[in-house]
């Protein structure tokens, strides 16, 4: 079945949509659960495709997963597999995550190389560096990423740079190391946090949470928890976009508004209205956004995954914007589509330049991955006529109930099943 988002253009955006856990978040904590035998529940989950892709990744390895709504339940043997399945984790990339887990549970793991989107290359060098510190011995082998330890014991460990997936997977194999794990450089965004939480709820001991410095003293055991989602801060910050590009009015509940600090202060600059409250924030745009630049940078810098939602709005905003993208080289594919729908954008080396039209103009388009998808939707609401957004899975994996949410805030969005006309 083939479906695409058609999307009609001249909405203004108003209302108010909650936001519930992280994608981003989710996957590392269902893979942690591998941590201890017995039953782990995380609650405020995203229904969102990647989460039962996870699940198959865990029932690989010998997990009982059952996912109902928001709560994800996982069983996890006394000795879970160390083999993770390629059909599995080949649909999915955060399942690379299953290897800290892995090597520090059963002191071996096989992970085929995993897929994912096309935003560039994501090498393990960091990961395996780091394992190799700990005491395993790593090799990419016929296409998977085989480790092995005989004692895992703790060490110093320098990321040369704050690789969210590098920490993750170092950090949960420090937990059940003997003695003592720095790991310096270390990525500090909300989902690390969250992730040591839930950790120390397992009775992990962590010092430096929320810090570029994580200690970690090794425990010989850890125990399955109970652990609600933080909820996601990319799919809130997409909406607070959605708002200032429609000059609409959107309240966003069950996100931390910190958690885009800098978000917010690049939307005031851009002439919008916010207010913060305990969990939910709103931003009201009163007429067209002036230019403003943007620079992706690790946290608590501008997100890369919210540089096509950056490109979205520079794209109808008043003035020039310059984007600089320095996380992922491949991002800068989104353009091309945006071009499409007639934006005036160019690209040099890690640079685009854009500058704003009032109104942009329908065209078919297609996602490269989940967050480009997401930003060709918002750049359609801004495009006169009907766009055609394809290649939608990649927007199912990373947003709950898309379609439904962007329809209760006034915009004329449906879901079509049928081939493209290429």
């Amino acid at each position: 079945m083939v479906e695409h988002f058609a999307v009609r253009g001249g909405a203004r955006l108003t209302g108010s949509v909650d936001v519930v856990g992280a994608k981003n978040s989710v996957l590392k904590l269902m893979a942690a659960a591998l941590l201890a035998e017995g039953r782990t529940t995380l609650e405020n989950c995203p229904e969102i495709l990647d989460v039962p892709l996870m699940a198959d990744v865990l029932r690989s390895l010998g997990c009982e997963v059952s996912i109902d709504g928001t709560t994800v339940l996982i069983d996890v043997p006394a000795e879970p597999g160390a083999e993770a399945d390629y059909r599995s984790v080949s649909r999915l990339r955060a399942s690379v995550c299953v290897l800290g887990p892995l090597v520090a549970r059963c002191r071996r793991a096989v992970v085929p190389l995993p897929g994912g989107d096309a935003i560039g290359s994501r090498p393990l060098d960091m990961h395996q560096n780091g394992l190799r510190k700990l005491g395993a011995t790593t090799e990419i082998e016929h296409g998977c990423v085989k480790a092995r330890a005989e004692d895992l014991h703790g060490a110093q460990i320098w990321l040369d740079f704050p690789s969210v997936g590098a920490t993750e997977n170092i950090l949960m194999a420090a937990v059940l190391a003997e003695g003592t794990t720095i790991i310096d450089n270390a990525a500090r965004e909300p989902e690390i946090v969250d992730l040591c939480v839930m950790l120390v709820q397992m009775g992990a001991k962590l010092e430096g949470i929320g810090s570029s410095t994580l200690i970690v003293h090794g425990v010989t055991g850890l125990q399955p928890t109970e652990h609600r989602v933080i909820g996601d801060r990319i799919v809130g910050a997409t909406w607070a976009f959605a708002a200032a590009m429609t000059s609409g009015e959107v309240t966003v509940r069950g996100v931390d508004p910190h958690h885009i600090d800098l978000v917010l202060d690049k939307l005031r600059s851009a002439g919008a209205e916010t207010t913060v409250g305990e969990q939910e924030f709103t931003v009201a745009m009163p007429g067209r956004a002036q230019a403003v630049d943007f620079v992706t940078l690790p946290y608590p810098g501008f997100a890369t995954d919210l540089q096509p939602m950056a490109i979205a709005l520079s794209a109808v905003a008043e003035g020039t914007s310059m984007i600089t993208e320095n996380v992922f080289e491949a991002r800068f594919r989104f353009v091309d589509e945006m071009i499409r729908l007639g934006a005036d954008a160019r690209t040099d080396g890690h640079h685009a330049v854009v500058r704003g039209r009032e109104l942009l103009s329908s065209a078919p388009v297609w996602a490269s991955d989940i967050r480009a998808g997401a930003g060709l939707v918002l750049a359609g609401l801004c495009a006169e006529g009907t766009t055609e957004v394809w290649d939608v899975a990649h927007i199912d994996r990373g947003y709950p109930r898309f379609v439904e949410n962007l329809s209760s805030l006034g915009a004329d969005i449906s879901r079509v099943v049928g081939e493209p006309d290429r």
